[in-house]
């Protein structure tokens, strides 16, 4: 019994508030419903009309409800025919459907595509510098990595007789042995 008085208590301050609550299993308000307590709670304005001209520089900043009331006020023009429509009227209904604005902003700025292709042109010259730095410091390669080298291991191989069944020593071997520069 107490727990009911004390959700209607709470209910009733936050109708006074006017604040939305959701009681049990009842359904949340509508978005009707919830604009019309909304302005049931707080005084009663009226926007006024925003001028329609040059809607496409000017609708960053705008606030949210002078945006609403564009909107708004672009319906109430679209019922009318679309002939007797102003070129503003028109443009500015396109804009608040179709712009670039809310989730059709783009996602990069002017000059961001400038910005990356010399930052990655940047990194392969890095790249390419630490490259030839590193290749001035190592060591040459040895002495066994040269063509006559690994022909002679061939020829030492075959005095040896290394690997008589299937490899450089067996009867018909056609492979290149230990040679394996150009």
């Amino acid at each position: 019994m107490q727990a009911a008085t004390a959700s209607l208590r709470l209910a009733a301050r936050a109708s006074q508030r006017g604040v939305l609550t959701r009681r049990l299993a009842t359904a949340a308000a509508t978005h009707a419903e919830a604009h019309g307590a909304a302005a049931a709670a707080s005084p009663a304005r009226k926007a006024a009309p925003v001028s329609l001209l040059n809607m496409e520089a000017r609708w960053t900043q705008l606030t949210e409800e002078d945006q609403a009331a564009v909107h708004e006020q672009l319906e109430a023009v679209q019922q009318k025919d679309w002939k007797e429509l102003s070129v503003d009227e028109k443009k500015a209904a396109y804009y608040v459907a179709f712009g670039p604005h809310g989730p059709r902003a783009p996602d990069s700025l002017p000059g961001d595509n400038t910005k990356i292709w010399l930052s990655v042109g940047a990194l392969v010259g890095v790249a390419a510098l630490l490259t030839i730095g590193f290749r001035q410091f190592t060591p040459p390669p040895p002495h066994t990595i040269t063509k006559e080298w690994e022909e002679a291991s061939n020829q030492r191989a075959l005095e040896m007789k290394l690997n008589p069944i299937t490899g450089i020593s067996s009867e018909g071997y056609t492979g290149k042995g230990f040679v394996q520069t150009k």
